[in-house]
């Protein structure tokens, strides 16, 4: 055990430290919200620029040194300040960019003006994930000078487009962000009041498939019964990627048993929104099916829209196909089972191409160690004794696969301000500004129990 040569602040200062500062915590998230740093293309990167600067002159006023880095890609922001001697460095990971707001008419408030109603704070990357930044920088301030270790803190740009640079920006800065801990908050935990440790995430497949029957629209009247239109054709051949019971009957995909936590049937319907008379989809526990098995969504359909189609046999179709792994398969040999699915099941000898857009490696994590009893001890303290449960994530977060890789003695623990009603990437996205406390706190709770647990990231 190393010896710390400054005191390290009580529980009890801790709680109160962070209690005197999330008033400026607020209304410095409300200041990020405002900026619709949105990273996908068509947008304007220009506000993905402010938000980064944004995000560079809070750190800087929590004392790290800091700088605005890129690699070919949106703007990262990486702040350090050494540990005290003998002190283990803890990364801190969250993302300044935010997903576009979608239908602007489904909002009950503007998107990008942060508004409080009923205990929660609405506003697009409210939750995801800005006040994961600022969770970070509740903690930082918190301490002030009496910061208990090392950290360092990468804020990624381009988090919701998918990452294209993150693994270049690790690589060219892997010696300046090495660390003991890595704490990624871009989680959720289990319910409100009850916090959690995520400890699997699901892969992800994302590709086109598109089905062509003829060389050009002819009349449906003249030619339909003996010749097939494409949009029929496509309808078919997305109809054989699940069985009757809602499982993917894609071959080779890779699923399994074992979530141990319980999600009641009532529960999930009402946080999904579920339609009454609609039934759940796949066989097996809900974990399970949310977790460790494979899921297939269609995202899209390229076809006429339906106020202005007319009467012709459509020659192309096309559709945007999401699958998500179960923790254990790979991505690339996932897509190869798929796309030989489609060209398999190609209706009526309808000519089909499938063409790849992006991949992410699914990840598990071993939470066991003295750096995992520190988080789930400061989650405890945090939550006024509530146990935290460690939970699985149907939702694909790859890079993680790559810090495990680049650092494989690191611990890692996958945090998070969401609740299962924050709606994250949908409309009236929200935080809930009482578990946002409680998050603050234990992200300040678990560097200094950090502190005490020394360098041993086992």
């Amino acid at each position: 055990m190393p010896v710390m040569t400054t005191p390290i602040m009580s529980e009890s200062e801790v709680r109160a430290a962070v209690e005197r500062e999330l008033p400026g915590v607020r209304a410095d998230l409300e200041r990020l919200v405002r900026i619709p740093g949105i990273a996908f293309e068509g947008f304007d990167h220009s506000h993905v620029e402010r938000s980064a600067e944004a995000v560079a002159e809070l750190l800087r006023g929590c004392g790290l040194d800091v700088k605005i880095v890129r690699s070919g890609g949106q703007p990262a922001v990486i702040g350090k300040k050494a540990a005290p001697p003998g002190a283990p460095t803890v990364l801190l990971y969250a993302h300044h960019d935010v997903q576009p707001v979608g239908d602007l008419s489904l909002w009950e408030s503007d998107p990008f003006e942060p508004v409080e109603r009923d205990g929660r704070l609405y506003g697009r990357g409210a939750a995801d994930d800005k006040a994961g930044i600022m969770a970070h920088v509740a903690a930082l301030r918190a301490f002030g000078d009496a910061l208990p270790v090392g950290v360092v803190l990468f804020i990624e740009g381009e988090e919701e487009y998918g990452s294209d640079s993150l693994e270049r920006l690790l690589d060219e800065h892997r010696d300046e962000i090495a660390s003991d801990v890595i704490v990624i908050a871009d989680s959720g935990n289990w319910d409100i009041g009850v916090p959690a440790l995520t400890t699997s995430l699901r892969g992800i497949v994302n590709c086109f498939v598109e089905v062509r029957t003829l060389d050009h629209a002819v009349h449906s009247g003249m030619f339909g019964g003996a010749v097939p239109d494409a949009l029929t054709a496509l309808a078919r051949l997305l109809a054989t990627l699940h069985t009757d019971a809602g499982d993917v009957a894609v071959e080779g995909l890779i699923g399994r048993e074992g979530a141990v936590v319980d999600y009641p049937e009532d529960r999930i319907r009402a946080e999904a929104g579920l339609a009454e008379g609609v039934d759940f989809i796949g066989t097996g526990r809900i974990t399970d099916r949310l977790w460790t098995k494979p899921a297939l969504a269609v995202l899209g359909i390229d076809a006429p829209v339906t106020g202005e189609a007319p009467n012709a046999l459509v020659p192309t179709a096309k559709a945007k196909l999401s699958v998500r792994l179960a923790p254990g398969d790979d991505p690339k040999r996932a897509y190869v089972a798929l796309r030989g699915h489609l060209e398999k099941h190609a209706p009526w000898g309808a000519q089909v191409s499938v063409t790849f857009e992006h991949d992410g490696d699914p990840c598990v994590i071993d939470a066991v160690g003295p750096m995992f009893d520190a988080a789930r001890s400061a989650f405890r303290t945090a939550w006024d004794g509530t146990d935290p449960v460690d939970i699985g994530v149907g939702g694909s977060i790859p890079f993680i696969a790559t810090f495990q890789e680049m650092f494989p003695q690191a611990a890692i623990l996958v945090t998070g301000v969401e609740d299962p009603h924050a709606r994250a990437h949908g409309p009236n996205e929200s935080l809930h500004l009482g578990e946002f406390a409680r998050v603050c706190l234990a992200e300040a709770l678990l560097l200094r129990n950090v502190a005490e647990a020394g360098t041993d990231p086992r």
